[in-house]
This record gives structure tokens, sequence and C-alpha cells, in this order.
């Protein structure tokens, strides 16, 4: 990097830093800081929804992939998030934006209690964000790898650097911050994507142009769809973990549904989301398949082929550019992330603990939401810098492993509760399912794998858990059912879809009759 490329870098973050200083005016409760007050457009929304789905993760992990393995990295991660996607577009969108318009509630986990019980809830709230706060630090050390390739900074002053601005800017702004950052975020990154491709492309004349390059031998097996670890039993764990995770499981996402006017619109908010998820990786991607012909990874997982080769393609200036849209990516999913946490702690964790929370105004309950932002960026740093540790082993393993076998223990009671066919499922169904889920994500990386030869596969590390715990939802369900006339009650407000007739569901009562029109 030279002087240009870092005042492009300082510029970026500066701008971020206004805008979370701009957005601070649009905030004046914790709805607005949490869900944008639902005054949030469908198109801003599914920006955000498909910009808070991506990290430096896709430029260090998954491009190590894509070095290593070729196509395969779109086939068995961006196209199955935007399959799950538009599959929730109709089933969980529209439900989850009821949760803010119907019962007015600011967190995702925060119906949970009245639809099953208080342990259920804290359960489910604890143990997501203890997992966020691995994942967030798994994406907070694949930036500052990052930007070690490049400044030679050490992986902690990386660290600290990425999430003290995203801090500022997530802290002060809320959900509206990271929506107009990540805006903001998505077009940096469209220009340098394409700076990217076009440079890729350039350069393949030498080695038989757009469609010659597959026969070369460097490409061998790239062109395969599914291959190596990543085969049709991990295609499709992954495609039943990204519909939970990538529509709500992982919290985040589900504020971005919450964050619009009403069902239809996050519903059409899902839909753009899905497109992009669809197109654009396309773009991101195909410089990493072609990258074993341009560069020499130096780590053995290829995790820095991507790093090398834009230092060799781009001239200086578009260099900091893309620099920048590692940046981008990896904040826009952080401070969503941040965000989320920050909901769940104040709004179901905190009144449980403390009974002067019970009682917070619209401004002690906004700074106890800044606070708790603060608190958790500060963790899931102190974690990053222990990502290479023998403990996490490294990047990738993290966010697949960890985070996609934890994820579906922890997602399926929320998601499915929001649907009729499980009304039956109560709360032994719910934390039967939960615990049991993660007693098999242990056993099965673990004591099992440790006496396998060479280990269980990745694909069942992942899927087991999540088959285990849906499972288990269904069949205690359906053997204790634990349906109640409230809980029906609360169901049905969720699934109608008159968007203006049905009242407020209150958190903490009876719950009203409501309307029998099945909705989306």
């Amino acid at each position: 990097m030279n002087g240009l490329d870092w005042a492009v870098l300082i510029g970026y973050f500066g701008v971020m830093v206004a805008i979370g200083v701009w957005s601070h005016q649009r905030v004046d409760n914790v709805s607005d800081f949490f869900t944008a007050g639902g005054k949030m457009p469908w198109w801003l929304s599914g920006i955000s929804h498909h910009m808070s789905g991506y990290s430096a993760v896709m430029f260090t992990g998954y491009a190590g992939i894509a070095y290593t393995y070729g196509v395969t990295s779109f086939v068995t991660w961006s196209f199955p998030i935007a399959l799950g996607i538009a599959i929730g577009a109709r089933l969980f969108a529209p439900r989850i934006n009821r949760l803010r318009s119907r019962l007015h509630v600011a967190s995702p986990l925060e119906y949970l209690k009245n639809r099953y019980n208080l342990p259920t809830q804290q359960a489910l709230a604890w143990s997501g964000m203890l997992l966020k706060i691995v994942d967030v630090g798994a994406k907070w050390a694949a930036i500052a790898t990052l930007l070690s390739v490049f400044t030679g900074v050490s992986l902690n002053q990386g660290i600290l650097i990425t999430g003290a601005v995203t801090a500022v800017y997530c802290t002060i702004g809320g959900l509206w911050a990271d929506a107009l950052t990540e805006l903001g975020q998505f077009v940096i990154q469209l220009f340098a994507g394409v700076a990217m491709f076009v440079a890729v492309v350039v350069k393949l004349g030498d080695h038989g142009g757009f469609f010659g390059v597959w026969d070369s031998p460097e490409l061998d097996g790239h062109a395969k769809p599914l291959v190596g670890p990543y085969g049709t039993v991990f295609l499709l764990a992954f495609l039943f973990i990204k519909l939970f995770e990538y529509n709500g499981g992982m919290l985040n996402q589900a504020q971005r549904y919450m964050a619009t006017a009403n069902a239809r619109e996050a519903a059409r908010s899902a839909r753009l989301s899905a497109v992009l998820w669809l197109v654009w990786p396309l773009v991101l991607f195909f410089p990493m398949w072609m990258s074993p012909l341009l560069v020499d990874a130096k780590k053995p997982d290829g995790s820095d082929a991507y790093a090398l080769m834009t230092e060799q393609l781009l001239p200086h200036g578009l260099l900091g550019l893309v620099i920048v849209g590692f940046f981008s990516h990896t904040m826009a999913m952080c401070s969503s992330d941040a965000n989320a946490i920050a909901a769940v702690f104040t709004r179901d964790v905190a009144p449980v603990l403390s009974r002067r929370a019970r009682q917070w105004t619209d401004r002690a309950g906004l700074v106890a939401a800044r606070v708790t932002t603060v608190v958790f960026l500060g963790l899931s740093m102190a974690v990053a810098t222990q990502v290479n540790s023998p403990t996490f082993d490294d990047i990738i393993t993290v966010v697949i492993k960890w985070v996609a076998g934890l994820m579906g223990p922890i997602a399926i009671p929320m998601m499915l509760g929001l649907l009729r066919a499980f009304r039956r499922s109560g709360p032994t169904a719910a934390l039967t399912s939960w615990g049991l889920g993660l007693l098999a994500f242990w056993l099965v990386n673990y004591p099992i794998s440790w006496n396998v030869d060479g280990g269980v596969p990745l694909q069942y590390q992942v899927s087991i858990p999540l088959a285990v715990s849906l499972v288990l939802y269904v069949v205690v369900g359906w053997v204790k059912p634990e349906d109640t006339p409230e809980r029906d009650a609360l169901i049905a407000r969720i699934n109608t879809d008159d968007d203006g007739s049905a009242a407020a569901l209150p958190l903490a009562g009876q719950a009203e009759a409501a309307p029998s029109k099945p909705g989306p």
C-alpha cells in the first residue's frame, strides 16, 4: 500500500463514522435503535440483509476453498444461502416482521417467553450470545489477517483498528447506521469487485482466455460443483443450515425483516437479498477460482491467495478500494451482529437479571443498548486474538464447524416456533432439541471424532447436530403436545396476513382471539 491506498482506507473509515453521527439523530428510543422503528424501506432492508451476511472470511477462508477446489465454493456456500432466503421470503420473513408490528418486540427472541416459557427464552438467548461472540471473533481475525498482508500490522492491531471504528458508528447510530453504512459498503464493493473481475479476465489471455482457461493443469477439478469434503451431504446440510441461519436464526438478519413497515415489505426485502446472493458472489468468486494460475499461496489452506492476487494485479488507489471492500463486508456483518446481541441482552436477559432493568425509561434503555453493544464488540475482539490458537484451529474452522454446527440447535425452536405446523411443540420440545443438539455437536466433533480414523467428515460435523435438534423438536412435540389457547392465539397473530386489522398482543398477558385467514 502507498499513500493513495491509505487515503482511500482512512477516508472510508471517516465516512462510516460520519454516517453513524448522522444516524444518531434518527434514534430516539430502543425501537429505533434495534428495528429502525419499522420505517426502513424494503430495498434498503434487502441490501442490508445481503451485506450483513458477508465478512472478510469470504476473502480468506472461502478464498482458500476456491483456490483449492474451485467452483464448489459457490455451489456449497452462496447458492444454498440464496435458495434458503428465497424460501424464507415466504416462510419466515412476513412472520418475523409481525413480531414487531403486532407483538411490539424489539428483539427476535423476545416473543419466546410467550411462545414457550422464560427458561426456554433464556437458554436460547445466552447460547445465541455466546455463539455470536465466537462467530464475530472469527470475522475480526479474518479482516485482521488481510490487513496484515497489505500493511504489515500485527493481528491484534488490525483487530483493534477495525473493531474501534465499527464500535463508533454502530453504537451511536443503531440499526439505521448499520443499514446506511451497508448501503455505502455495497456500492464500494460493487466497484471493487468489478475492478478485480476485470483485472483477472484481462490476465486470462495468457492462459487460454475466459473459456479455455478451464483446461489449464492448475485448475484441474476446479469446474466440478461438488468435490473434496464439500459433497452432496454437505450441500444438503448447508442448505438446511442456511435456511434457518440467514432467515433470522443468527438474529441479525431477523432484524432486517423486523425493520420494514409490514410483512409484504419484509418479503420483498428477502427476495431482493436472495437475488443478490445468487448473482453477486459469482463476480466475487471468479477471481478466486482463477487464483492458482496467477499466484502461489503461501499459507497451506490458500487463505492468502486473494490478497496476494489483489496486490499483484491492481494499481494503487484501486488496491485501496478493494481493501476497503474487505473491510466493508466484515464491518457490515459485525455491526449488525452487535446490534442484534445488544437487543437480546437488553430486552431478554437484563430484565430477568435485574429488577431495575424492567423499569428502564426510553433514555435508560437506549444507554444500556449502547453500552451492551460496546461490551459485545470488546468480547468478540478478545476472542479474535485466539482464533488461530489450538482451541479454535483457524478462521474457516470456526465459521463452518462451530457456527454452522451450533446454529441449528439454537435456531430451530426460534424459527419453527413461528409456524402453525409446529404449534404442538412447546417448552419441553424446545429445550430438549436445544440441549441434545448441543450435546450432539460436542460428541460428533470431539469424543467420536477423536476415535475415528481421520476424524468425522466435515459434512457430518455440521449436519448431525441440526438433524438431532430438528427430529427431537418434531417428535417431542407430537409425543408431549403443549399447545395452549394462549400459545395458539400468539401463533395465529403471527400467521395472519391482514396487516391492518390485527391488534398488538401484549407480551405479558392473555392472548386475544385472532383472525383465521392463513398467511404466507
